[in-house]
């Protein structure tokens, strides 16, 4: 089956149209952990949208073309099938999904219902509606969707459908056509954020189309091939990613945290697309793994994954695909090429002993792991590389719907975050002078291209300063171009700390270099205006227990927990903390780990401490434990 070239097309209904019928018979999605289980093929699924849609328009949500704005349609849900129906209903009724997760708290929903002005409110189910059932009567909300079948309390004057009442209003009536054009606003996408209140992206059908188009010269997947979802649908990564694979006949199985490392097994995705916490949560449980075996066969695996590793590095040299050696010589190439045939002999025997089972546990059909939503550590990359299991990382932001730079399976310069999509510029200019920059100079990046969003909603002041007249737009990250225009990352310009001896330190690269330590499952650095750098760790339990059980069993508690006070303890991180980050490339002496904490709670989104795409919140862990702060550098 030829591919489809999306290039022409003006909207997302207009590729949902397009794959229900090149694809119908194909499955679409797949919830194996939904009560009932749902399975839908593209023609079902097509046809649930548009008669979810026709239903809309009866309730009202119709475009104006007087109206500023089409009509918005609140969506508070996650990932699950319903999703794809409400969100692409909304779109074929003529109207704007906001979306936002049903984990969301309470008030941010109320400031987003608020904000948007929306007409409308599909909630996952009761739960979701009774979070912010106090909050409705004071907004323009006229009716309620359910994506369940429960009853909606006896008590309440808003008008509520079920799905299938929803479903049963649409069946009969006819959908009207509706005229939108690349330039029609799609979706609001409220930034996660890791400070202040939400600002609303405005996504039109040409942002999120231009991705569906441009990813397909990135990577093409076949119609039936797999993937394996796992992220929330409101986040703008996940959400793309999901309307590109579907524009390609893709089947979608949904899981989560509980159920991910049984569904690899069983499902044997081609693609999954995950975050940097993803990745380490499985690269840690293959560790344990490791750990758990006997000392024989752990210097045994100790000895391949050390090997592989010089190969693996060798390799890159030899493909042009390091960081570190850009433009080799004719001599670090010989001896790149020279390495890597001393050690394929006991790479190729690591990959049978050891290597194949890895990728059996991610079971064994991965083509391509996707990772985004901030930088993936070096010695992750490293670890799935030696294993044979590809990761292709990219860089982008909500505001850029989101994919900006992708790396590619022809040009995976690890480190890197990839080459512009097509029809995108990147450029690095001077914090100060907004001068551009040369290659290999760190500076602001700014984007320009057919993704970058319309602006913020009914907010001037935040569009002016985040695109400029000639179509700029601001990222707020730290990053350089480098060989054939890859855009490498280095940080955030407002993460950077600054100390007292005016060095600018970077705390992102620090910390996945510090992650690489099996006894660190979280980190923070600190340090503004500090003559040294600080952190907060949230130790690995386990690890740390094992280690206690062989080296220091009197650190271990009564309760059989770790004491972190132990003296012993402390002097275990600071070994760990001197030589991860020494030994990470581009070492400064400034980059040196002075004072640390060791935290017993984690940061989550739960307690606030992470974002719901888990990244730290770096201003609220910091409030949280000022007063530690304060005290580590007293």
């Amino acid at each position: 089956m030829n591919a489809v070239d999306y290039r022409q097309v003006q909207s997302l209904p207009e590729v949902w149209a397009i794959a229900a019928q090149r694809f119908a018979t194909i499955t679409a999605v797949h919830d194996p952990h939904s009560n009932p289980e749902q399975k839908l093929t593209y023609g079902e699924l097509y046809q649930q949208m548009q008669q979810f849609a026709a239903a809309l328009q009866t309730l009202g949500v119709k475009a104006n073309p007087t109206d500023e704005f089409p009509p918005r349609v609140a969506l508070i849900s996650d990932n699950q099938p319903r999703w794809l129906v409400a969100d692409q209903g909304v779109m074929m009724a003529g109207g704007v999904d906001v979306v936002r997760s049903s984990q969301a708290d309470a008030k941010e929903l109320q400031f987003i219902l608020g904000n948007s002005g929306a007409i409308a409110l599909i909630v996952e189910n009761a739960a979701t509606f009774q979070k912010i059932r106090r909050y409705l009567h004071d907004l323009p909300i006229q009716f309620v969707i359910f994506l369940t079948d429960e009853a909606p309390p006896a008590d309440e004057t808003l008008k509520i459908l079920r799905f299938s009442e929803a479903m049963a209003l649409g069946a009969g009536k006819t959908l009207q056509p509706v005229k939108q054009s690349r330039d029609t606003l799609a979706t609001l996408m409220y930034t996660s954020g890791t400070s202040g209140m939400p600002k609303g992206v405005m996504l039109t059908h040409g942002n999120l189309v231009s991705q569906v188009a441009g990813a397909a010269t990135v990577v093409l997947p076949q119609p039936g091939e797999r993937v394996l979802s796992i992220l929330p649908i409101w986040h703008c990564y996940e959400r793309t990613f999901e309307y590109f694979i579907f524009a390609h006949g893709c089947s979608q199985v949904y899981t989560n945290i509980r159920f991910v490392k049984k569904d690899i097994k069983e499902f044997s995705p081609h693609y999954m697309v995950g975050v940097p916490r993803l990745w380490e949560s499985i690269y840690e449980g293959i560790q344990k793994q490791f750990r758990d075996q006997p000392a024989k066969k752990q210097k045994l695996v100790n000895f391949f994954l050390g090997k592989s590793d010089r190969y693996i590095k060798a390799r890159r040299i030899v493909q042009g695909l390091s960081l570190d050696h850009m433009k080799p010589s004719a001599g670090e190439k010989l001896m790149a090429m020279l390495q890597m045939a001393l050690l394929f002999p006991l790479h190729q025997l690591g990959d049978r002993l050891v290597y194949q089972k890895i990728r059996a546990g991610t079971g064994g059909a991965v083509k391509i792991l996707v990772s985004g939503g901030g930088s993936i550590a070096d010695h992750l990359e490293d670890f799935f590389e030696v294993v044979g299991v590809p990761i292709l990382s990219g860089y982008g932001l909500t505001e850029t719907a989101p994919i900006a730079t992708v790396r590619s399976p022809q040009h995976n310069l690890r480190g890197a975050d990839g080459q512009p999509l097509p029809n995108t510029e990147i450029r690095i200019a001077d914090l100060e002078t907004r001068q551009s920059l040369p290659k290999g100079k760190q500076g602001l990046v700014l984007i320009r291209g057919p993704q970058v969003m319309q602006g913020y909603y009914l907010n001037p002041q935040a569009t002016a300063k985040a695109i400029d007249s000639e179509g700029w737009f601001d990222s707020g990250d730290l990053g350089m171009v480098v060989g054939d225009n890859h855009l490498v990352i280095t940080g955030r310009a407002k993460d950077t700390i600054v100390l007292t001896n005016g060095e600018n330190i970077e705390p992102q690269p620090i910390e996945d270099a510090c992650l690489r330590s099996p006894y660190i499952d979280q980190i923070m650095l600190v340090g503004q205006d500090q003559r040294s750098l600080g952190a907060l760790i949230v130790p690995n339990p386990e690890a740390l227990l094992k280690w206690a059980e062989a080296s220091n069993p009197g650190a271990i508690a009564p309760e059989g927990q770790v004491n972190l006070a132990d003296k012993s303890v402390e002097e275990l991180f600071r070994q760990e903390l001197i030589r991860e980050v020494r030994d990470r490339p581009g070492y400064r002496a400034d980059d040196r780990i002075g004072p640390f904490r060791l935290l017993t709670e984690p940061f989550t989104s739960e307690n606030g401490l992470l974002t719901q795409t888990l990244k730290i919140r770096r201003n609220v862990v910091t409030d949280r434990y000022r007063g530690m702060i304060d005290e580590m550098f007293t």
